[in-house]
């Protein structure tokens, strides 16, 4: 296990250097939750940004996609991060969190290798947590317009006519 740097004291421009500089993923501020190599952060309105973090990696494990880079995954888990939901997604992540101490890691963000993140993933996916939030990442990550091109996904096509005259019979690939 490694120990964690500490980020107090310093400013944002010192956490996002030496986040990069020491290959985190995700850095996790008092309040927001930013990706060093990349030009996103996101302020948490009612989750610890620690859960948030937590469900972005938990997103990127039950959908994974490399080409596709995670300010798509923090879109989809943005409906979340609300009063209504916060104890309910809050204990959850605990319950992750607790899942993956008792496997010996200090938190589900700290399990380096993706395997014994989807293990544990696959452990508690029966809880409601799980399949609330599996489910709600199928529209939350598949229905944001800008990564249709990134699958091949033309749109719907009612507007254009249906399908029929557009590829519907296309088999080339027999």
């Amino acid at each position: 296990m490694t120990t964690k740097p500490n980020w107090r004291g310093m400013t944002r421009r010192q956490l996002i250097a030496r986040s990069f500089a020491a290959g985190t993923t995700l850095i996790v501020g008092a309040g927001f939750v930013a990706a060093p190599n990349a030009a996103w952060a996101y302020e948490a309105a009612a989750l610890k940004p620690e859960t948030l973090a937590t469900l972005i990696r938990m997103a990127r494990d039950i959908y994974p996609h490399d080409h596709i880079g995670d300010a798509f995954y923090v879109t989809a888990v943005k409906g979340y991060d609300t009063a209504e939901t916060a104890a309910e997604i809050e204990a959850g992540i605990a319950a992750l969190n607790a899942a993956a101490q008792g496997a010996g890691h200090a938190s589900y963000l700290d399990a380096a290798w993706e395997d014994d993140r989807v293990a544990l993933l696959r452990g508690m996916e029966k809880s409601a947590f799980f399949q609330k939030i599996r489910g709600g990442l199928v529209t939350g990550l598949y229905n944001q317009k800008e990564l249709w091109p990134l699958f091949g996904y033309e749109g719907e096509s009612f507007s254009q006519g249906g399908y029929i005259d557009r590829g519907f019979d296309d088999i080339d690939w027999l």
